[in-house]
C-alpha cells in the first residue's frame, strides 16, 4: 500500500484570468493558469492553505500585497530548487537577467539551464519568475503569455514607488 500524498486544488477568478491553486500538506505546490492542464490527481477542494493564498494572490494583484507569506513546497532536482530559491530573492519590483541568476548560483555559463528551469516553475507569481527579463532588458517567454508577465511587471513598477 502506498501513502501517496493527497493533493487538493481550487479555482479562482483573478485579474489575468482564472487561476488553479493547488495544496499538498499545507503547502501550494502548484498555480496553473487559465487553459493549462493540471494534474489529474488533484481533489477540488478548497483548504486554508488555498484560502489564504487566494488571499494573497488577490492583495498582490490589486497592488496591495509585496511579499507573499506561505508555505511552498516545489518538487525538482537540487538544481531546479537552488533556482527557483534564487528567484525568490528578487525583490517585488525588481528584474534579474537569467544570467545574474546563473552567476548568483556560482555558473555564469548556466543561463540557458536557468531559463529552462525557470519556465518549468511549479508555482509562478508566487515565485516571481516573470521578474526574470532577457539580458538585454527584453522580456522573454511566460508560461501564460508575455501579456501576463507583462502585466505583472508593469503592477509591481506602478507600486514600488510607494
Amino acid at each position: 500500500m502506498t501513502n501517496k500524498t493527497m493533493r487538493r486544488i481550487s479555482f479562482y477568478r483573478t485579474d489575468i484570468g482564472k487561476i488553479g491553486i493547488v495544496d499538498s500538506n499545507n503547502s501550494i505546490t502548484n498555480v496553473y493558469f487559465h487553459g493549462e492542464s493540471f494534474s489529474e490527481d488533484a481533489i477540488l477542494h478548497e483548504t486554508g492553505p488555498l484560502k489564504e493564498a487566494n488571499r494573497q494572490l488577490q492583495s498582490y494583484l490589486a497592488g496591495k500585497q509585496k511579499v507573499f507569506k506561505l508555505r511552498l513546497a516545489p518538487v525538482g532536482t537540487g538544481f531546479m530548487l537552488r533556482v527557483w530559491e534564487a528567484l525568490s530573492c528578487i525583490p517585488y519590483g525588481e528584474n534579474r537577467s537569467y544570467e545574474e541568476i546563473a552567476q548568483k548560483l556560482g555558473n555564469k555559463k548556466a543561463s540557458r539551464a536557468v531559463g529552462l528551469t525557470t519556465s518549468r516553475n511549479p508555482i509562478p507569481i508566487f515565485i516571481p519568475c516573470h521578474r526574470v527579463i532577457g539580458k538585454n532588458g527584453k522580456l522573454t517567454g511566460y508560461r501564460s503569455g508575455l501579456h501576463i508577465k507583462e502585466h505583472l511587471l508593469k503592477l509591481e513598477k506602478q507600486n514600488s514607488r510607494h
